[in-house]
């Protein structure tokens, strides 16, 4: 099946580009290959991306040089692929931005499936009854926090706050039944979907950037709330 959407694949390795890439076209994507950083910053700008697939050891600048580029004005998904396997390694690249994170050697079939999951997770897919939640406005408010979820807007005070894909992803879930404890599972569940390598600090390490967009004091909170031993909640303290 011929797909609308464009795969750009950064990584110095040819071998990779050349695997990656045929199976890309195979599952009906369009792939884009970059041996660089800066190749891969001029394709993007160039065309319309659906996601990226970024290796972090590239020759001119860093696969996390790059994401943060690319996070300063776009929240496409993006994928991690490197040879980098320690948790610590993980755990940063998610912090700047990544989507997901898959290490070197890596199944093909495998990639190409955790490629649908955040396209699907995105919204960016075929079937448009696949994501229904997205086609119908619903606005979520505790306090002086609004999320409007048909325009995926989120205001805290009257001011516009800026979130990456997967802290919005979390902060509509805690919103969405605010009396509701939400264990770290059930957010990785939520988020990342049953195929993600799970870690309790990926989600710590979101919450904590989510409070400081927010203004939320870890300490006293208004918005989000610690459950000590178990997760998280909307409601702080009284």
């Amino acid at each position: 099946m011929k797909r609308t959407q464009t795969i750009l694949v950064v990584d110095d390795e040819e071998k990779i580009l050349g695997l990656l890439q045929s199976y890309l076209e195979a599952s009906g994507y369009t792939a884009l290959c970059a041996r660089s950083g800066g190749e891969g910053i001029r394709l993007f700008e160039k065309n319309a991306v659906s996601l990226i697939l970024l290796d972090l050891m590239l020759p001119d600048i860093s696969g996390e040089k790059f994401c943060r580029k690319i996070r300063e004005t776009s929240n496409i998904p993006i994928i991690m692929v490197s040879a980098k396997v320690e948790e610590t390694d993980i755990i940063r690249g998610l912090k700047i931005g990544a989507d997901d994170y898959v290490t070197k050697p890596f199944s093909p079939r495998q990639l190409m499936a955790r490629v649908e999951a955040a396209l699907r997770r995105a919204g960016d897919v075929e079937n448009p009854q696949a994501n229904p939640r997205q086609q119908s406005r619903q606005l979520l408010q505790y306090r002086g926090l609004i999320i409007d979820t048909e325009r995926r807007s989120v205001t805290c005070n009257g001011k516009a706050i800026a979130l990456t894909r997967d802290e919005y992803n979390i902060l509509t879930l805690l919103m969405s039944r605010q009396a509701k404890i939400f264990t770290r599972d059930e957010i990785l569940e939520a988020v990342k979907g049953g195929d993600y390598e799970a870690f309790d600090r990926v989600i710590d390490a979101h919450i904590k950037k989510l409070r400081a967009k927010i203004g939320d004091d870890s300490k006293s909170p208004t918005y989000i709330t610690t459950v000590y031993g178990m997760g998280y909640r909307i409601g702080g303290t009284q």
